[in-house]
């Protein structure tokens, strides 16, 4: 059974419409449909709260929603592991490139057609993906940063909803032209890479970004520097009642904690974790 079916049935004996189901999610009605007419995967669980909305308005047990979700993704994306990968839409490519350093533009450009989707483009596409979603899943449940951007990108608060829905589960070989104009181009003001170091430099929208700069560099580490997870962090990961709710975020900081010479417990973790949630801890 998948979310389409349950929602279907649920809709009819409750005697309810599709645009109900839409309000209480805050998405628009057209995304509903293709939701139930499976022409749109349903999104990852742990990046909407849709689920528990739609839930409590089909009344229906907590997380079971979620929960076919899941089940539901994991299936379809199985299907997909060998299909090989497309390159980028000519629309896409244009945009990425119209926000490249001018200086650079021409010298990039000729790179990009010369190896269509190759090393070069394939790392600026992620590392321009990876900042944009990140802003995006630190501000999902932001109502009033959703509603900035909405305005920047000329849609509704509902449209800006499912499209950062929608966003949050692309590739680079599923970005497409919509997602870009949309969304991409809004949140990105330009973008610079010194093609001898492949440093990268990304300027976000000072609107809607609280650090407008990010940057990425390669940096030599020391030898013999550990580059293994801690023992700890590992007891850590898999016991649940100490890990248990940790975001991604919180979870790559402490695993990136290194020690020269004591070897940290799960329950230093955890209080790491705790210690990084309070905001008395941060000016």
């Amino acid at each position: 059974m998948d979310v389409s079916l349950v929602i279907r049935q649920r809709l009819e004996e409750l005697g309810l419409e599709q645009r109900d189901l839409a309000r209480a999610a805050q998405v628009t009605e057209s995304y509903i449909s293709q939701l139930m007419t499976q022409k749109k995967l349903p999104p990852a669980p742990e990046r909407t709260d849709m689920y528990d909305k739609m839930g409590k308005l089909l009344k229906l047990p907590n997380g079971e929603l979620a929960k076919l979700a899941h089940l539901q993704r994991r299936e379809q994306l199985k299907k997909k592991l060998g299909d090989p990968p497309s390159p980028l839409f000519k629309e896409v490519r244009e945009l990425i490139l119209g926000k490249c350093n001018p200086d650079k533009q021409t010298e990039i450009r000729a790179i990009f057609e010369k190896q269509p989707f190759g090393e070069l483009e394939r790392l600026v596409t992620q590392k321009l993906l990876d900042v944009v979603k990140g802003l995006a899943k630190q501000e999902l449940e932001n109502e009033p940063w959703l509603r900035r951007v909405a305005r920047l990108s000329h849609q509704s608060y509902e449209q800006i909803r499912v499209i950062v829905l929608e966003f949050l589960d692309t590739t680079i070989f599923t970005l497409s032209s919509e997602n870009c104009v949309s969304f991409f181009n809004p949140l990105i003001e330009s973008w610079d890479i010194d093609l001898a170091t492949f440093e990268m430099e990304i300027v976000l929208n000072r609107r809607v970004a609280p650090v407008h700069l990010k940057k990425f560099e390669f940096v030599e580490r020391e030898s013999g520097k550990p580059l293994d997870e801690e023992p700890g962090f590992k007891e850590f990961l898999r016991d649940t009642s100490l890990s248990g709710g940790a975001t991604g975020e919180e979870i790559e900081f402490l695993r990136k904690l290194r020690f020269k010479k004591k070897r940290p417990t799960p329950l230093y973790y955890y209080r790491a974790l705790q210690n990084l949630r309070d905001p008395l801890h941060f000016r």
